[in-house]
């Protein structure tokens, strides 16, 4: 047997265990990705993970040889194959790269969600007891991986001098459902810090402040603060009465620099009285993808599945062009969304409208119901999935929120599916 060539389908499969992850972080969050495509695209990640294990030393000598490009895809097969094996000189190796690459640790953390806890309960308990507040906060962010409580830890760092170090604590707090600390985490809604004081927000919601937080949340809705507003708009319109999330879907709507969180509002409270509105900016290229989303978040509808898709508006760019005096560095963030014939959407609107009751909250073309959400968790796509599991954590304070970038198998155990090879 040619021994080059078994090193380099070694090397191949570190490459696109790599790669495959990195589609995978993507695929996560994608409006055209479900459970079950989720699950597929974990397989094929595995399958070459497996390819990696049975190599033995020579699959970790190839995620080791990969780690120089310190990227999260890279950092991720390496710290799977090092957990697993329990060597401290393999795993030493993976913390180095993440220490000295620290956007990388998003495959740190991914490996601690993708294997077996028993495998990494001790790495994750030394992890909580670091000196360093970075390490702390990856301890915390593994350990919630997986639903599993910190303890003292996460008490200790909700009280932390490090600010970054609050911040993980606070959101994990409400991941895993921690009601008790819910006064401990309104504390911090007052921070000189921007971050924490918003994750206290966030993070009070769901864990059952109805009075302060959601609005304290909704106050990072503008353009100075394009890294809370999405969290914000899909946790706090949630949590707050009907009438009072119409009044800020209007507040949205009337600035320029809002009006995209407008639609999108739109589409999170689900009452079709918003839907004349939507059909409306389906004319106007910049939100019609957008507002088609909202369209499909309420009614249940699949644009593309029904005929009711157009072409893309001639003259329109969105993201990136060739053009050599064009500064556009944004990617695209409507990508995969189809683009709606607002004519044709509006003539089904107008056969399909008296199944819907204005002031009823829908999500997916029923009422919000708990078997529904659980519905929407096993088939729908992921940002109706993690629409779903928002609206469940806000029914259930105490329980953890169900995590929608979990991996496949583990979020089909959690449903109680029947896991299958797909």
């Amino acid at each position: 047997m040619n021994l080059h060539v078994i090193e380099g389908v070694v090397d191949q499969h570190a490459e696109e265990a790599a790669f495959l992850w990195l589609l995978r972080d993507e695929a996560v969050v994608a409006p055209h990705y479900s459970l079950l495509d989720l699950t597929r695209l974990d397989n094929r990640v595995e399958a070459h993970l497996d390819g990696l294990r049975i190599a033995g030393d020579a699959g970790w000598a190839a995620c080791d040889e990969q780690l120089q490009y310190q990227e999260p895809g890279e950092v991720f097969g390496a710290a799977v194959l090092a957990l697993e094996s329990g060597e401290a000189a393999r795993i030493r190796s993976v913390y180095e790269v993440v220490g000295s690459a620290p956007e990388s640790q998003r495959g740190l953390v991914s490996a601690f969600g993708w294997v077996d806890r028993a495998w990494w309960r001790g790495e994750v308990r030394d992890l909580l007891v670091a000196e360093a507040p970075f390490w702390r906060r990856l301890g915390l962010a593994a350990a919630a991986t997986q639903r599993v409580d910190p303890g003292r830890p996460l008490l200790d760092a909700l009280e932390a001098s490090d600010p970054s170090l609050r911040e993980t604590a606070l959101r994990v707090a409400a991941r895993l459902g921690r009601t008790d600390l819910l006064p401990a985490v309104q504390a911090q809604l007052n921070s000189d810090d921007e971050a924490v004081r918003f994750s206290a927000a966030w993070a009070a919601t769901l864990l059952g402040d109805r009075a302060t937080a959601p609005r304290a949340a909704l106050a990072f809705v503008d353009a100075d603060h394009p890294r809370f507003a999405a969290s914000a708009l899909r946790a706090a319109l949630r949590a707050l009465p009907p009438n009072e999330g119409q009044s800020w879907l209007g507040h949205f709507a009337g600035r320029p620099q809002t009006l995209r969180h407008a639609v999108v509002a739109g589409g999170i409270l689900g009452d079709p009285v918003h839907i004349p509105w939507l059909l409306e900016q389906m004319g106007i290229a910049e939100l019609a993808r957008v507002a088609g989303e909202a369209f499909t978040m309420i009614t249940g509808v699949d644009l593309a599945y029904e005929d009711l898709e157009g072409e893309w508006p001639e003259g329109f760019e969105a993201g990136p062009t060739e053009h050599p005096e064009d500064d556009t560095v944004a990617l695209d963030a409507d990508e995969e969304l189809p683009w709606p014939e607002a004519a044709l959407v509006v003539d089904w609107w107008g056969h399909h409208q008296a199944a819907f009751q204005p002031g009823q909250r829908y999500l997916l073309g029923h009422p919000m119901t708990p078997e529904h959400l659980r519905w929407v968790l096993c088939q729908g796509m992921q940002r109706q999935r993690e629409a779903a599991a928002l609206e469940r954590k806000l029914l259930s304070p105490g329980e953890p929120l169900f995590e929608t970038r979990a991996r496949g198998n583990m979020q089909q155990q959690w449903l109680g599916l029947h896991t299958k090879n797909v």
